[in-house]
């Protein structure tokens, strides 16, 4: 599952771990991004000491072998900035794929409380894009999942060819050891949630220094969400 941040994506994980034939992995690739990039996110040196540093040794291990805990199935959230270009797609390019989206000016509203001075690199929908051309699969949009969290999830997993489990729809509250050591930083609201919550609009208008850059995220969102699932 190909997501930027902020899109509801730890929530869709959540729901895919409640299934009792599901593994999830989260972010596999973050401490190979932040390596790379040497950019500075909240909790660096945690997730750098948390994960592999290089990008081979995560493919391999999503890719080889059983999934894990005997399970029948294995969720990958993945943030698409963290593909970075140097990662063979070749090796990806078997499994099912598909796509998480926002409007970017929620999107943005909600990053912007953690890091106030995004780029459009770091919200990852020109990444997004490039990897939808490159491999297709079903595309949800988060407002439509949070209207609707049956008839999408229905909806997702028939374009998966998965069979919907109604377990999806709820899970306990507080952290799971499969959430990446960042959860402290980015997961409250996911942790406190027993569901998907009701979609709210954003507080009030995007402060005036992202407006240029939620801008520039509309032309790859509406492509995207042109190609959205939708129920029944």
């Amino acid at each position: 599952m190909w997501s930027g941040p902020r899109t509801v994506s730890t929530a869709l994980m959540r729901a895919w771990e409640n299934r009792p034939d599901t593994a999830v992995v989260d972010e596999p690739l973050y401490a190979f991004y932040l390596a790379r990039t040497g950019i500075d996110h909240p909790g660096r040196a945690e997730v750098l000491a948390s994960q592999p540093n290089d990008w081979r040794e995560v493919i391999a291990g999503l890719t080889g072998g059983p999934v894990p805990d005997g399970k029948r199935l294995f969720y990958g959230k993945h943030m698409t900035h963290h593909l970075l270009p140097e990662v063979d797609r070749a090796a990806l390019a078997p499994l099912r794929h598909a796509y998480l989206i926002r409007d970017p000016a929620g999107l943005l509203a909600s990053y912007a409380k953690v890091r106030s001075a995004p780029t459009l690199s770091d919200l990852g929908l020109p990444q997004q894009v490039d990897i939808f051309e490159r491999v297709p699969g079903p595309v949800v949009d988060s407002a439509d999942l949070l209207a609707d969290p049956q008839a999408m999830l229905r909806a997702l997993c028939g374009a998966l060819d998965v069979p919907f489990d109604a377990a999806m729809l709820s899970w306990p509250a507080g952290p799971r050891p499969s959430d990446g050591v960042w959860g402290r930083y980015w997961y409250a609201s996911v942790w406190r949630s027993t569901g998907f919550g009701a979609a709210r609009p954003p507080a009030g208008p995007l402060p005036d220094h992202l407006r240029p850059l939620a801008a520039s995220c509309r032309p790859y969102y509406d492509l995207l969400r042109s190609h959205r699932l939708r129920p029944g």
